[in-house]
């Protein structure tokens, strides 16, 4: 029985010491890294001035889909749900699709309330309105994360967002994920 003991507490004692891992990473990417996603967060601020995307938000933030959608709801949907698909096979989903490169983990766009307009693949929340990854793009700043394993991908990555504007007023937030070992 203290044999199992002992087995359980080295398996504890490791999976703490990788999570404390990552969250030096966080704090301190390397160089390198942190050069290739400053690159990075220049290019997907032009994918969120294309016209696919701000004509999505703007639809969006007139007519949301889904309006009565909750975080409930959402968790119980599978990802070949109908109301799922449509938001991966719009033509906002279609810009990000078009322009993701391999470091690219996840994309997803929201409207002004912090709902989905678009995405990749379903998310795992379907607002992020009241988190920093939506406040502070609709605040026209950009954001980005800490190093973390995604829910979603499974990947260790870094989120950054960038706001979407039209007209120079902000009208929802690009949320894009990178691999952190493929930032190049």
């Amino acid at each position: 029985m203290f044999e199992d003991t002992g087995v359980k507490m080295k398996t504890i004692l490791a999976s703490v010491l990788v999570l404390l891992s990552l969250n030096v990473m966080a704090a301190d990417l390397p160089a390198d890294k942190k050069a290739a996603l400053d690159k990075q967060i220049e290019t997907v601020k032009t994918w969120a001035a294309s016209k696919a995307i701000v004509d999505a938000v703007k639809a969006s933030n007139t007519a949301p889909e889904g309006k009565d959608m909750t975080q409930d709801k959402w968790a119980k949907l599978s990802v070949l749900d109908p109301v799922v698909r449509g938001f991966t096979k719009n033509a906002a989903a279609e810009e990000l699709k078009k322009t993701k490169g391999p470091a690219v983990t996840e994309a997803f766009v929201n409207n002004s309330a912090g709902i989905k307009v678009a995405f990749l693949a379903k998310t795992s929340n379907w607002s992020h309105k009241g988190k920093p990854k939506h406040d502070d793009p609709m605040a026209g700043k950009n954001w980005i994360g800490k190093v973390e394993v995604d829910e979603s991908s499974g990947k260790s990555q870094v989120q950054v967002a960038v706001p979407v504007s039209d007209g120079g007023a902000v009208i929802g937030s690009l949320v894009i994920g990178f691999s952190v070992d493929d930032l190049k």
